[in-house]
């Protein structure tokens, strides 16, 4: 039997993204019930490394669909540093902990729900394995459908938690009348197109990354940039190019890297523009142009309109901005592995022993 590879799951995607549709109940369920019956009034998401990237889109799902309070937060500095409501104005019973942990082992994200559990809030993990740590902390324990991950190096694995919060949103915005019937039955048709349609990403996104491999990984810096939704995006390529790349790599809004990193920009540094559907995409085109003039790696990855530039990645597979984070971080799978590959790089090796992040299996 071969053994598993990370290319392997990131090609994996489209047969789990459909499983994890069509089982949707196994996990959203079991939020919704918690959401409901407590008349939560704040969710406050926890994680690291992808489950963190992870937190920050569910936030913005919970703020954008359910009109409700959201944030999104280290596991370390919230224990150590803040406070789940400082204004005074909710009761413990209202706000709702969530952790994200794939393996259920990660220490910092173990601790923060010891410690919600302990001061009296609603807590909830979802992780692939029931079995795990994180369980023994938190009042409700949910199944990630994401199946064997065992390469060190998370894909599939923030895909499917992408898709699980998105899931949790849209129900929780249904049963508490923010979306009407007409929109709940859109969201989840559209949502079906995509995972349908999931093949055609990853071959675009792979296609994409052939035709720019040779500039790509011979950069001295990658550069991610995002606005809006996809700030989250560019975050979670930057971790995982640094992981399995590992060239220097950086993600920010795209506004804030205008203010002061331009000044380090050179001719071997590629720049990726995730170009979302917000109010921003018109400027980011806009920002490329700029860009353009320094260097000429500098890549657009959208599911808009945009032309027929090779360094770009335009998916002829078209979807709402709430669902894009999906297909965007793809083509970043494909640097980090496939680059990793091609230049000799074996991703199943952690060239790093210390066991500072997880409890041991």
């Amino acid at each position: 039997m071969a053994e598993p590879t990370v290319l392997g799951y990131i090609k994996e995607q489209p047969e789990r993204l459909k499983y994890v549709f069509e089982n949707k109940d196994v996990f959203v369920k079991p939020f919704v019930d918690v959401f409901t019956k407590n008349n939560i009034k704040k969710v406050i998401f926890f994680g690291s490394g992808t489950s963190y990237n992870v937190s920050i889109l569910g936030t913005y799902y919970f703020k954008h669909l359910v009109g409700i309070d959201a944030e999104y937060q280290y596991p370390t500095v919230f224990k150590n540093y803040e406070k789940a409501d400082w204004s005074g104005l909710l009761k413990k019973d209202e706000i709702l902990y969530v952790g994200i942990s794939q393996s259920g082992t990660s220490i910092s994200t173990c601790e923060v729900m010891k410690y919600a559990q302990q001061e009296g809030y609603h807590t909830l993990a979802i992780t692939g394995n029931l079995n795990s740590e994180i369980t023994k902390y938190v009042d409700t324990k949910v199944h990630l459908l994401v199946g064997d991950e065992l390469t060190p190096p998370e894909t599939k694995g923030y895909t499917t938690s992408v898709i699980s919060v998105y899931l949790w949103a849209v129900e929780c915005a249904h049963v508490t009348g923010k979306m009407s019937d007409a929109e709940y039955e859109k969201a989840l048709d559209d949502t079906k197109k995509l995972v349908d349609q999931f093949q055609t990403v990853v071959d675009e996104s792979e296609a994409w990354y052939d035709r720019n491999r040779t500039t790509i990984v011979n950069s001295d810096r990658l550069y991610f940039l995002g606005y809006g939704i996809d700030v989250a995006t560019a975050i979670e390529a930057q971790l995982k190019v640094g992981e399995m790349l590992r060239l220097p790599a950086l993600g920010y809004e795209i506004e804030e890297y205008s203010h002061g990193p331009t000044m380090a920009i050179s001719k071997k540094q590629s720049i990726c523009i995730i170009g979302s559907d917000e109010a921003e995409f018109e400027h980011s085109v806009d920002f490329s142009k700029s860009f353009k003039k320094y260097t000429d790696r500098v890549h657009f990855i959208t599911c808009k309109d945009l032309g027929n530039d090779p360094r770009d990645c335009v998916f002829s597979v078209k979807t709402n901005k709430y669902l894009a984070p999906l297909m965007f971080t793809v083509p970043f799978q494909f640097v980090a592995a496939k680059g990793a590959k091609d230049i000799g790089i074996d991703t199943a090796i952690n060239p790093f022993n210390e066991n500072l992040a997880h409890y041991k299996d």
